[in-house]
């Protein structure tokens, strides 16, 4: 899988950007604003990927943070929310807004983004509630609300965090047992190792 491109801006839509890795072309389908944050073309970028695949599709969805990938994974987990419409909310809204809107059952505010009527909004509010209330993955990286730590967005603690989180696991269970996990075996170990611990202590 891949989880991560760094190259050059080759080229990009309305939608869409090619990411040229030596001399590769990754065509990336993106959400307004980070394809406003890769620059123009010819600038370094770095994007974080997911890939999804179906009977007649593949395609590689850009973010540009693990955190808002994370917000991505969360919202098509949702019952009728595909890419294409979560990528529309996070076009409309920044994840600060988004987790604010979940945790604060604002319906009204998710249904800004294109192609999201009153019923999904309240659906993917109801839903996220639980899972988001005391999360924002926001410029500042992965925080719990009560004064946990915050863990830096982008980096292997953020990607351990992200994974537990959509696993199922609180948001201050997961950072815990990241930390717990990162202490036990350092970073260089790598997110698979680190998440196969974390998840141990998580579930412990």
């Amino acid at each position: 899988m891949i989880a991560k491109l760094t190259g050059i801006l080759d080229d990009f839509g309305p939608d869409w950007a090619v990411i040229d890795v030596n001399g590769v072309g990754y065509l990336v389908f993106c959400s307004g604003r980070t394809l406003t944050a890769l620059g123009i073309r010819g600038d370094a970028c770095t994007v974080y990927t997911e890939m999804q695949v179906s009977e007649t599709d593949m395609r590689l969805i850009g973010f540009t943070s693990a955190g808002e990938r994370a917000w991505f994974r969360l919202l098509t987990a949702v019952q009728g929310v595909g890419s294409k419409v979560a990528l529309a909310i996070l076009s409309a809204l920044t994840v600060e807004e988004l987790q604010r809107a979940c945790a604060g059952g604002d319906s009204a505010m998710v249904a800004r983004a294109n192609g999201v009527g009153p019923k999904l909004a309240a659906r993917i509010v109801n839903e996220l509630k639980d899972k988001a209330g005391g999360m924002a993955f926001g410029a500042g990286g992965v925080t719990v609300a009560g004064g946990a730590p915050v863990m830096p967005e982008g980096n292997v603690a953020g990607d351990v965090v992200s994974a537990l989180q959509n696993l199922g696991f609180k948001p201050a269970v997961a950072v815990s047992a990241t930390e717990a996990a990162i202490a036990e075996l350092g970073e260089e170990v790598g997110v698979s190792a680190l998440i196969r611990v974390a998840l141990k202590k998580a579930a412990g």
